[in-house]
Parts: C-alpha cells; structure tokens; sequence
C-alpha cells in the first residue's frame, strides 16, 4: 500500500479551492476530491506494516484546532516549477500535531521525514509547457486567497494509488483528536 497521513478538507472549501483553478493552459488542476493537506507522506507499505502505522496513529492524543489557508504559490524543482498551491496560515498547533505524528511513525519504524514540513494544499500539477508570465499573473491575482476558520477534529491515514490522469486518494483509517 502507498500510504500517507492528512487533513481532509470540508467540502465547502474544496469548492472555494475549485474556484481558483482556472485560466491557465498547460496545467493539470487537480480534483476537488483530491484537496487535502499532507501531514506526513509514508510511500510503499506492506500490509503488516501497515497495520503497526495505523497502531501506532491510533495511539497518538492531541488537541483539535483551527487552521487558515492563506496565498496561492508556485513549487519549484530544479528551477521549474511543477505545482501551483494554496498555502496555509502558520499554525503552531499544526506543527504540534505534525511533529507527533513523526514521533509515532518513526516509533512504528517508518524513517524520519528528511524534507521541512510546508503544509499546503496542491491545486494544480504543472507540465514543462507552462507559460511563465501566466503563472506570475495567475498567483498576483490570486495570492491574496483567504479561507475562515477551519476546524481540524481528526487526521487520516489515505492509500493512494496513481492513475493516468489523477491519483485516487482512499482514507483508510480516521483519527480523532480530543
């Protein structure tokens, strides 16, 4: 199983979200159904594995919180960019449950993640064709992107498995926060 750990979003923001990919050619949006914010990817698992991480997540307690996405963004790789996002407000309570999952993952024997945590919600997947004046128009139009308050009251543990043309996202097991 490909696993990793996140924030499903309610859907009314998804359709905020959705109300933002728009009027760029060469990119590939991604689905309302896939938004979500990544906590921790784990990658390839077997299924004993698998069963020791969901032990280890259904052990872990912390507190429930709010978050804010804040701004829209560009991900870049060798100086190309290959993801538009929408960002998240700083939220210490977030980093707090971010790095207990770590913990509890790493205690689980699952490696420690290498890459800083920059929680964001992935829009759009881009292809070497996009044009770059469009791009920096498109995240000057949008960078002001605000969502309310949103309630966080449990984490997940997805599979995914990749498509084609998008991957599909399973939750598998939901964790509630006190």
């Amino acid at each position: 199983m490909r696993l990793f750990v996140a924030l499903d979003l309610p859907w009314s923001l998804r359709e905020q979200l959705s109300g933002l990919t728009m009027g760029l050619a060469g990119v590939r949006w991604v689905a309302p159904e896939n938004y979500h914010i990544t906590l921790r990817f784990i990658g390839e698992m077997p299924g004993h594995k698998a069963e020791e991480i969901d032990l280890a997540l259904a052990s872990l307690r912390a507190r429930g919180f709010a978050l804010e996405l804040s701004g829209v963004g560009v991900m870049e790789k060798a100086g190309r960019v290959t993801a538009l996002w929408a960002g998240v407000a700083r939220n210490p309570a977030l980093e707090h449950l971010r790095g207990k999952i770590d913990t509890a993952l790493q205690r689980a024997g699952v490696a420690a993640e290498r890459r800083r945590f920059a929680p964001h919600v992935t829009l759009a997947r881009l292809d070497d064709r996009a044009p770059e004046p469009r791009l920096a128009a498109w995240v000057q139009s949008h960078n002001l992107f605000r969502s309310g308050p949103i309630p966080v009251e449990h984490f997940t543990l997805f599979s995914s498995q990749l498509g084609k043309e998008q991957s599909v996202y399973t939750p598998e097991v939901e964790y509630a926060l006190a």
